[in-house]
Formats: C-alpha cells, structure tokens, sequence
C-alpha cells in the first residue's frame, strides 16, 4: 500500500517552530483527508508568533500580523509590470516607495516567469539584480529577497547583502541551491509549481507530494527549519478553478509544518473572476489577500502594497477579535 504522504510529513515534522492541530482521514486522496481541528480562523496555531532567521543575523516575527512582500521586476516581460522597473533608478524608488507603503520585505527578481516568457542566463540575470540590490541592502529595515533558482545568482546576491532566496522550483531544480542556502544560512521562499510535470488531480495531495521533495532536500542540505516559507503557487500550471480551490482549501497546508507565503497578487485567476486586465487587480487581489489571512497565511507577496496593507489591517483586527471567542472542535459539530 502506498505511504500516505501527508503522514510521512506529519510524523517526520519537528514540534514547537510552526505547531498545528490537525487530523487525518485516510481515504486518499479526498478533500476531507487534512483539515483542521477548528475553524481557521479560530485556529490560534498560524497566529501564534514564530521568530524567523534570516542572513545576515537578521529576523523576521510572522504570526499575529500578516506581512507584504513587495515585487520589484527587473524585467521587461514581467505579465504585469514587465519594463516599468528596467531602470535601475526606478526599481529602487520603487522598492522605497513600497517599503515606506509597509512592505516588510523586497524581492527583486531578473527573470520573467510568467507562462512562455523567455529564459534569460544567469550573466544577464545578475546583472538586473546586483545594481538594485546594491543600493538598497542596509539601507532600511525591510529585508532583501532574490527571486531566483540558480546557485550562482543566489550565492552573489547573499554574498551583495541579500537576505532571502526566494526560489520558485523549491530546490528541485538547481541541486545546489541547497547547499547555497545553508552555507549562507539565509531565509529560503519555497514555492510549489506544477510546471513540466505530472500532477496529482487533488490541488493539495499534489503540494504535498511536491514538497515531501523540498523536505528531503532541506533536512539533506541542514537547512534549518526556522529559516524556511513554503509557498503554494498560485498560477503555476495551475487552471482558474484549481487556484480557487487552492485557495478555499489554503488551511490544510497548515500540516506542511512551515509558515506559508500567498502569491495571488493579479494573478489570471483573479482576472478570470473579476473580468480585469492585469494592472487593474489589486482590488481583486486584496480580497483573496483577506481569505488567505483568515485561513493562516503569514505573507503576502504584492504587486500594490498599499491596497494590501489596508486589507491586512482589517484581517488582522478580525483575527485579533476573534482570539477571545470559543472555539469550535469541528469533529465534534459534523
């Protein structure tokens, strides 16, 4: 009989850095098979404060509050943004404008990676993203993220100040990164992708089978645990309806162990439901920052910051209202 790959991950998992109370079904795979024990929003667990470590003795505090990662493209094919931030003066007044907005950390990318967007090397990569990076490391108290895959990028960008690896093949398809990532004992965004792969038809027994991988490589390289995000991947090789489901079912990713990182900002999907271009998303993307929140969600990587910030605001306030109130055992009430 196969091994049921949520128990794999929840029996291997380590108590006290990101703790939740769930229970398993065994019926493989269903939608009822990880769920937890109450309501997400009354469940206290992704709430709870968790200290994160990153490079550079630097920290972050995830859990009473959600927190914005701004995007800064250095691109010119970028879906939304693509050559609005080429320049490197205007990615850096952008980045400050975002970090003044409240964003609480920046992530600079170099490549597009949008669907059929054209590969660039790791030269021309790097040369977006050092000159940027350069003039904004140690300059504020937001921290820098790098938004790539390759060993080489990430290791030049942590060794130019950079804080945070953020990497949308989660380790699986630079077999070094790894080792990057623990030499410099930085942060590590790990993000699902459903990209030039067979997938599991459940939306969440494949972001579990796909980061039982991630796992693996972590505890292989030493990462440690309190320096890792998991991202779900909104819009990866994922159709309209499976990132809706994704995100109806955001709370059983809880038992993946690890703070978790939404990425929805004006993302097709959410064009797909609102009827809006890509520049005219950030109210839809606000709404599913709110759902995401009140399902566990720790950060928000954004386009818009402000917009998000003020409907984090209000998320936060709910879930801190909701603290007091009783819980409800769900098992006990179906």
């Amino acid at each position: 009989m196969p091994l049921d790959p949520v128990s794999v991950l929840l029996d291997r998992a380590d108590d006290g850095i990101y703790p939740t109370a769930i229970s398993r079904q065994s019926n493989m795979p269903s939608k009822s098979k990880v769920f937890m024990t109450h309501s997400a929003i009354t469940t206290s667990a992704p709430f709870n404060p968790v200290t994160l470590r990153m490079a550079n003795n630097k920290e972050i505090e995830l859990g009473p509050k959600g927190l914005l990662v701004g995007i800064v493209n250095v691109t010119p094919d970028s879906f939304s943004d693509g050559g609005q931030y080429l320049d490197e003066k205007k990615a850096v007044e952008h980045a400050f404008s975002m970090i003044e907005a409240g964003a609480a950390i920046i992530d600079i990318g170099g490549e597009s990676t949008r669907p059929g967007a054209e590969a660039v090397s790791a030269e021309v990569e790097q040369a977006r993203i050092l000159p940027v990076l350069q003039s904004l490391a140690g300059k504020s108290k937001a921290l820098i993220s790098v938004d790539t895959w390759r060993s080489e990028t990430a290791r030049v960008a942590l060794d130019a100040g950079a804080d945070i690896i953020n990497d949308i093949w989660a380790l699986q398809k630079d077999e070094s990164l790894g080792e990057v990532v623990a030499q410099h004992k930085c942060g590590l965004i790990a993000m699902h992708n459903g990209r030039d792969r067979d997938r599991d038809r459940d939306v969440i027994a494949d972001q579990f089978n796909y980061f039982s991988k991630t796992i693996d490589l972590i505890e292989l390289h030493g990462i440690e645990r309190d320096r890792v995000i998991l991202d779900p991947g909104f819009g990866f090789a994922k159709d309209p309806e499976e990132n809706m489901e994704l995100l109806a079912r955001f709370e059983e990713l809880h038992a993946l162990g690890f703070p978790l990182l939404a990425g929805t900002s004006r993302k097709r999907f959410v064009g797909h439901y609102t009827g809006r271009e890509a520049d005219n998303r950030d109210i839809g993307t606000a709404a599913t920052t709110v759902v995401a929140r009140m399902k566990g969600a720790a950060l928000f990587r954004v386009h818009d910051v402000a917009s998000n910030r003020d409907a984090l605001a209000i998320a936060d306030a709910v879930i801190s209202a909701d603290a007091g109130l009783e819980t409800v055992d769900l098992e006990t009430t179906s």
